[in-house]
C-alpha cells in the first residue's frame, strides 16, 4: 500500500484527508505529524474560547479515536515537529529522530504570525493569537492583569480585543491605518465599526506606529511607546499584524518558494510527489488566510491524491463574511472603486446598516455590507457571473427580495 505523509495537523491538511477518505478510504497508509500536542481543532473558534462563548473541548474536530478509526498514525507534540524532508530518499525526519517514508507527501505547515520589528519585541508578556497555547496565556493574564494592548485592527486583532475586554481587561487597539478592517471595508463602514466597538468599551489609537516596547526589571512588558510620543501602560501585548506562509521546511528541501510554497492548479509543488495546501502556499501569485479557499484547495488536492485527476483549483474573488464581535460584515471584489466606476450606497445609521455597491460597465465589481449581510452571496454570484445588472439596477441596493 502506498504511503501518504501529512506534515501539519491543522485544518487544511486534515480537511484534505477527510475529502480523500470519502472516496478512497483504503488507498494509502497515512501518517500525520503535528507540532501541537492535540488532535485537530477549529482554529477559527479560538476567539469564541477567548470570549467565553465556548470552551476548548467544543472546538476539537477530530479526536484520537477518529485517527484510530481511519488507521491514521498521528505523531503530535513539539518533539514530533518535522525538521527535514529528504526528497531523494522520500523520507521525513522529526526533531526527536522519528523517520517516516512516503510515496506522496502533503505539506500543510500553515503560517507564522508576524512580529513587529521594534525594540523590545522579545520581552515577556508579548504573544500572538494563533493557537490554543496563545489563548491559554491570554486567559491566564486576564485573571491577574489589567491593561491589554492589541497591535493590529484586522479581524484577529479585533477578536482578541473583544475577548480580553469580555474577560475584564482594559483594552486599547493600535492600528497603523485610519480604517479598521481596512482590507475588508471602506472608510464609511470602518467608522461605523469603530463607533460600535467603542460603545463596548474598546479604545483605539488609529493611524499610529509603535516606536518602542519598554519592560520592567523582570524584562516583562510595561509600556508601549508610540511614534507620536504617547506612552500606554501595558501588562499584555497581543500582536495581530498579519501572518506569513510557513515555507522554511519546504524551502530547505529545495522546493521552489516565493512568498509561499509555489503550487500549480492541482496543488502540486515542483516535485510531483509533493503537494501543499493552506496558508503555506502561493498559487498564481496569491497567498491565503481565509478558510473558504483553503477548503476548496483540500477538495482539489484530494481529487488528485486519489488518482481521479480532473479537478483544478481556481482562485476566484474571495468573499469575506465576518462576524466581528457580533457585528455582521461582508465584502467582495473592488469595494473601493476609482474614476472608472460608479457607486450605489445605502445608509441607515439608526439601524447600523451600510451598503455600498461598485459598478463598472453595468456589472457589479465590488460590494461592502455592514450590519445586514443577508444578500452578500447573491452579490457574489452576480459578480462572479459578470452579468449585466442594467435590468435590476434601481432595485439592486435593496437586495434579491426586491428584484
Amino acid at each position: 500500500m502506498p504511503k501518504l505523509v501529512v506534515i501539519g495537523n491543522g485544518m487544511a491538511g486534515i480537511r484534505t484527508l477527510e475529502e480523500l477518505l470519502k472516496s478512497a478510504p483504503h488507498q494509502y497508509e497515512i501518517t500525520v505529524f503535528g507540532s501541537e500536542p492535540h488532535g485537530n481543532y477549529n482554529r477559527i473558534m479560538l476567539s469564541s474560547v477567548l470570549s467565553g462563548e465556548k470552551v476548548l473541548d467544543d472546538i476539537f474536530i477530530n479526536d484520537q479515536a477518529w485517527y484510530d478509526q481511519h488507521n491514521i498514525t498521528l505523531y503530535s507534540g513539539a518533539s514530533k515537529t518535522v525538521t527535514r524532508i529528504d526528497r531523494q530518499q522520500r523520507k521525513v525526519y522529526t526533531q526527536d529522530g522519528t523517520v517516516a517514508d512516503y510515496d506522496r507527501l502533503l505539506i500543510s505547515t500553515g503560517s507564522k504570525p508576524t512580529i513587529a520589528n521594534v525594540p523590545g519585541n522579545q520581552l515577556a508578556g508579548i504573544i500572538s493569537f494563533r493557537d490554543i497555547a496563545d489563548v491559554s496565556k491570554m486567559l491566564a493574564y486576564s485573571k491577574t492583569h489589567r491593561n491589554a494592548i492589541v497591535l493590529g485592527g484586522g479581524l484577529l486583532g479585533l477578536e482578541a480585543a473583544n475577548g480580553l475586554a469580555l474577560r475584564g481587561m482594559s483594552v486599547t487597539v493600535i492600528h497603523n491605518n485610519a480604517v479598521l478592517l481596512n482590507r475588508q471595508m471602506d472608510k464609511a463602514a470602518g467608522i461605523l465599526l469603530q463607533k460600535e466597538l467603542e460603545t463596548k468599551g474598546l479604545r483605539f489609537k488609529m493611524a499610529c506606529q509603535v516606536e518602542q516596547l519598554l519592560g520592567d526589571d523582570q524584562h516583562h512588558i510595561k509600556t508601549v511607546r508610540l511614534t507620536d510620543g504617547t506612552e500606554l501602560e501595558c501588562d499584555l501585548l497581543v500582536m495581530a499584524i498579519g501572518v506569513k506562509p510557513n515555507k522554511a521546511l519546504a524551502e530547505a528541501a529545495g522546493l521552489y518558494c516565493e512568498q509561499g510554497i509555489i503550487v500549480n492548479d492541482t496543488l502540486q509543488t515542483y516535485d510531483p510527489r509533493v503537494y501543499a495546501v493552506g496558508e503555506c502556499i502561493q498559487h498564481r501569485g496569491q497567498t491565503f488566510g481565509l478558510v473558504a479557499p483553503v477548503f476548496e484547495q483540500a477538495k482539489v488536492c484530494a481529487n488528485h491524491l486519489t488518482g481521479h485527476g480532473v479537478a483544478q483549483y481556481l482562485t476566484l474573488p474571495t468573499a469575506t463574511k465576518l462576524k466581528v464581535t457580533g457585528i455582521q460584515v461582508f465584502s467582495i471584489g473592488d469595494f473601493v472603486g476609482d474614476h472608472t466606476t460608479e457607486t450605489i450606497q445605502f445608509t441607515d445609521t439608526s439601524l447600523g446598516i451600510y451598503k455600498k455597491l461598485v459598478l463598472k460597465a453595468n456589472k457589479l465589481v465590488g460590494a461592502v455590507l455592514y450590519g445586514d449581510t443577508q444578500d452578500g452571496y447573491w452579490y457574489q454570484e452576480l459578480l462572479e457571473k459578470a452579468q449585466s445588472i442594467t435590468p435590476i439596477r434601481e432595485q439592486l441596493i435593496f437586495g434579491k427580495a426586491y428584484v
